[in-house]
């Protein structure tokens, strides 16, 4: 063979290599947008109440699927979130993850890891914005920045609380306008509209903080990132720009359902945290002019979240991440507005525990799809282990909500919450409340009577099947 027909050869063989196809790089796992929103009750126009302005969320809903019978694990927001950053029950009240941190601090292997940490863990850059833990910022200490007293140890990157006028995190957890903070409760406002911009409340500023994260977190190609952004409204005190409150100049709102104090033996209470405030000596129970005011200072603080959530998912959108981000939005709890004669949370009832819960995800098969399936927050954690394709921690006690994002028409399974000893269980159909004396409320969600007629002597053989229920879910948690 001569040797110009040898480098004839050599030369088409390689011009075929160089023909194939490169080999595609490996897809970077989708990145995960985390939206709390403290005291947030179901009351959003894409769940039904027309009388509310909410068009951020309702579009979100409409792009993925909505939850319209998402349960938190404890009505109140220590222990709520809790369960959201680590998949398991634990303590009942506000301080649940300070403990958690004392026992990994004694000894790291001694706890499970959170999941923030777990995403870090798997290669996620973690950051926090404003209140995601139950402190803005997941610090401790007196005025809640001390940097040695870590929320949730080892879990966040960088965890952020921008406090403004407002000087410290404590400051802006129950601020009103201007930097004005919270001395004594009973001196300051209960609610308040005050005339300005987004930014002369604390909530503005956790946004802007969260857009500036956002764009950084987007620009590393290197690693996905899991972003998670707390606002604290619609928190007490109902404070809100004034433009929110016009919103509702005119708006009938619907009458307050089963307004009555509950007889016998309930997990009722005196609204507390509520009644503390300067009320003008008023009193909602009694005084139906004042409790449609503090109603409509509530819709403005939600419809003041919905803005801060349009700010946050158009900017996900201008710098092209919403492609390949799940975005999850999520109510750490529900609120009482009268039901029952309660101002607040922390109850064990319906109200107390029923919050929104909405995922979005680029390339959904399902997407503007509503189940009624029956979830709770401690789903959160092993359905964004399944979404982004890493490992699902086998100590997560939720179940994946993947299957009902596929098929919305899915039936659920129950949801277990708990507060000062009492548990409660919600099935399809109804909600049953063991007391730590014994004593259980039945609740037939069929009836028209839902959650005013306690039924459990008649109903003997429900109840133990639902006790059960509960020590199975419970016990092995504590």
């Amino acid at each position: 063979m001569s040797k110009n027909i040898i480098v004839f050869i050599v030369l088409g063989f390689m011009t075929v290599l160089s023909c194939k196809k490169p080999v595609k790089e490996k897809q970077q796992k989708p990145n995960v947008l985390l939206i709390c929103i403290d005291d947030l009750r179901p009351e959003l126009n894409t769940y039904g109440a027309t009388h509310i302005h909410s068009p951020n969320i309702d579009n979100l809903a409409a792009s993925g699927v909505q939850f319209n019978r998402h349960y938190v694990n404890a009505p109140s927001c220590g222990p709520s979130r809790f369960t959201l950053l680590t998949g398991v029950f634990g303590p009942q009240d506000n301080s649940a993850l300070f403990k958690r941190a004392e026992k990994f601090n004694k000894d790291p292997n001694s706890v499970k890891p959170s999941m923030p940490e777990w995403f870090r863990k798997h290669g996620y850059t973690t950051v926090s914005v404003g209140k995601v833990s139950h402190h803005p910022g997941g610090r401790g200490g007196k005025l809640w920045n001390d940097s040695t007293k870590i929320e949730i140890p080892n879990a966040w990157d960088k965890h952020l609380m921008p406090v403004g006028e407002w000087e410290t995190p404590v400051g802006t957890m129950h601020g009103l306008a201007h930097g004005e903070v919270r001395k004594k409760a009973n001196e300051m406002a209960i609610f308040q509209s005050a005339v300005g911009t987004d930014m002369i409340y604390p909530d503005g500023l956790i946004t802007k903080e969260g857009l500036k994260q956002l764009k950084t977190l987007a620009s590393d190609n290197s690693k996905p990132f899991f972003l998670a952004i707390g606002l604290i409204k619609p928190h007490l005190p109902f404070g809100a720009p004034k433009k929110y409150m016009d919103l509702y100049d005119g708006i009938e709102f619907p009458e307050i359902q089963h307004p009555d104090k509950p007889e016998g033996i309930t997990t009722w209470h005196k609204s507390g945290e509520f009644m503390k405030y300067n009320r003008w000596e008023k009193d909602p129970n009694e005084d139906n002019t004042f409790a449609q005011e503090i109603i409509k200072h509530y819709a403005a603080c939600v419809s003041y979240a919905d803005k801060h959530v349009g700010d946050i998912l158009n900017q996900l959108k201008q710098i092209g991440a919403d492609k390949n981000t799940i975005v999850i939005l999520w109510g750490d709890h529900g609120w009482h507005l009268g039901e029952h004669a309660i101002w607040g949370k922390h109850s064990l009832f319906e109200e107390s525990l029923h919050s929104p819960l909405i995922i979005s995800y680029p390339n959904m098969d399902k997407s503007d799809s509503k189940t009624d399936a029956i979830v709770s927050t401690v789903d959160i954690f092993p359905t964004l282990c399944d979404l982004t394709g890493i490992e699902t921690p086998d100590f997560v006690k939720g179940e994946t909500l993947k299957p009902f994002i596929e098929n919305p028409n899915k039936s659920g399974h129950t949801a277990i919450a708990y507060r000062a000893n009492n548990h409660t269980i919600r099935t399809d159909t109804h909600r049953m409340t063991l007391h730590k004396n014994g004593f259980v409320e039945l609740y037939d969600h069929t009836s028209k009577e839902k959650e005013t007629k306690n039924v459990a002597e008649e109903n003997p053989k429900l109840v133990e099947t639902l006790k059960a229920l509960i020590e199975e879910k419970i016990k092995p948690a504590h």
